[in-house]
């Protein structure tokens, strides 16, 4: 509760800091890696950071009071140059939370040939974690063998950087919205429930990693190929999503 004249009651540094090493150290006694932890943390941080840039930034704000023109004009300045440093903030959390990545591979998937940073146990799960509803919204469960899917998310998260892997679920939600219609028709033709067998080259439809395979047949298609191959992964899945993603065009 705010006393009349004072600030926000915010948590203080050494508060924080409590807080966050007991929660890193509740994670480590459920066997979750230090390293994948501090990540996860530094996500969950990022995103609060970006949220507020964008509820910040959002159209419509006014300076506080009538006040006239002048202190208006210098009160957005000051609103605009206050934004701009929290999502230069958020950048650079975000950037401390993936590691070496650049800002770059933000807008582009890595180029065939280029050297990718290996996959880690904490990427595959998030990819798992973002792929289920939204395959969940497209087809019913399957009795598809869930062994393959460390393997598959591994292949598709292998044409990315750190960086990209750590966006990767608002990308998912982005390639589910965009092609809504073509994904339906695509599960409804080829997913549980159709005429198609669970076993050939269709296979991985019943899979929910067939949403990350499709979004990358989407945008890298080479790379996803050269990690495909390199998983020792069966040919036909790829080609059979792939036949499946022309034809529902």
């Amino acid at each position: 509760m705010n006393t009349a004249g004072e600030g926000p009651q915010l948590p203080d540094a050494a508060s924080v800091a409590n807080a966050r090493t007991t929660l890193l150290q509740l994670l480590a006694r459920a066997g979750v890696y230090t390293g994948d932890a501090e990540e996860l943390l530094g996500l969950v941080e990022t995103g609060a950071l970006a949220r507020a840039y964008e509820d910040i930034t959002a159209g419509g704000r006014t300076a506080p009071g009538d006040k006239g023109e002048p202190y208006d004009s210098g009160w957005l300045d000051g609103a605009r140059d206050a934004a701009a440093e929290l999502g230069r903030t958020a950048e650079r959390t975000l950037h401390r939370a993936v590691g070496s990545a650049s800002p770059a591979e933000a807008a582009a998937a890595a180029e065939p040939g280029e050297e990718r940073p290996r996959v880690r146990r904490m990427e595959v799960e998030r990819a798992q974690v973002a792929v289920t509803p939204l395959y969940l919204s497209l087809a019913a469960e399957s009795d598809f063998d869930p062994e393959v899917t460390t393997e598959v998310l591994t292949a598709v998260l292998g044409t990315m950087g750190h960086r990209q892997r750590a966006l990767y679920a608002g990308r998912l939600t982005q390639f589910g919205t965009a092609h809504r219609p073509r994904l339906e028709r695509l599960y409804a033709q080829y997913g549980p429930g159709s005429d198609i067998a669970i076993h050939g080259r269709y296979s991985l439809i019943h899979s929910p990693t067939s949403v990350a395979v499709l979004e990358r047949l989407a945008a890298a298609p080479a790379v996803l190929r050269e990690e495909w191959d390199a998983g020792e992964l069966p040919p036909a899945w790829l080609d059979g999503l792939t036949t499946a993603w022309d034809t529902s065009g």
